[in-house]
């Protein structure tokens, strides 16, 4: 964990402050850019509160999951060691990145239900959940891609492309409940639309998040990871090794 946080940011100007500086700009320019088109928000009266419900989740998926899909490579001289396994590597990325998304997440969200009106009610409930199957389904995902990384070095390449997409399908700029029904039938599968459900449930009580299945993001995270666990331990050594 202190060797990822000492490589990762502790090296260049300003550290871990621009990890904070991504989900502010990115919060700030659409509300910026869309609230000259609508005068308020699908939901509620702050256009941060709306986009920051959304995108904070979102970008925690994101950070965990690309930071655990690279542990194995980040970490391949130490797993030489017998004392280093697959998995300490993987934890440790986790363990750290995790910390950081929380940490980023409080303080984008107190700053503006301090500085904005939101007329916000939390949920503390809802929004605990959604963190969780937040960083459950990056850190299941990034298991598996851990492996596909090292085994096929295209998919490397597939992977940055087709996650690219992901902020648009995964109900951060829009709810669930504007979109047409053939369109929901389709989303409703992509595990994020639940998480970023429960995420504005958190905040606002008259959002309807009955789509929302916890346990189905709980099912497909931990297939992931069992098929990720078991290839690598089938293959691990012959990766370390030979690849």
């Amino acid at each position: 964990m202190l060797r990822e946080m000492a490589t990762t940011y502790g090296r260049s100007p300003g550290g871990y402050l621009w990890i904070l500086l991504e989900p502010v700009a990115g919060i700030a320019t659409l509300t910026f850019g869309i609230s000259f088109m609508f005068r308020k928000p699908p939901i509620g009266v702050s256009f941060e509160l709306f986009y920051a419900t959304g995108m904070l989740p979102f970008l925690m998926f994101t950070m965990i999951c690309n930071r655990v899909s690279g542990s194995i490579t980040f970490s391949r001289p130490l797993l030489l060691y017998p004392a280093v396994t697959h998995v300490d590597a993987i934890l440790a990325r986790f363990a750290v990145n995790l910390l950081a998304g929380l940490l980023i997440f409080v303080i984008v969200i107190g700053g503006i239900l301090l500085f904005f009106e939101t007329r916000a009610i939390l949920d503390y409930g809802s929004i605990g959940l959604s963190l969780l199957l937040a960083a459950t389904f990056a850190l299941c995902l990034g298991t598996l891609n851990a492996y596909l990384f090292l085994r096929f070095h295209i998919w490397q390449v597939f992977w940055s492309i087709i996650s690219r997409p992901l902020l648009l399908v995964s109900g951060v700029l829009f709810t669930y409940e504007h979109l047409p029904p053939g369109l929901q039938q389709i989303l409703w599968f992509n595990p994020l639309m639940h998480v970023v459900g429960l995420m504005r449930a958190g905040f606002y009580p008259s959002y309807n998040s009955d789509y929302t299945s916890p346990l189905y993001v709980i099912g497909v995270s931990l297939a992931l990871l069992a098929a990720g666990l078991l290839l690598l331990r089938w293959q691990i050594k012959w990766i370390l090794h030979e690849a």
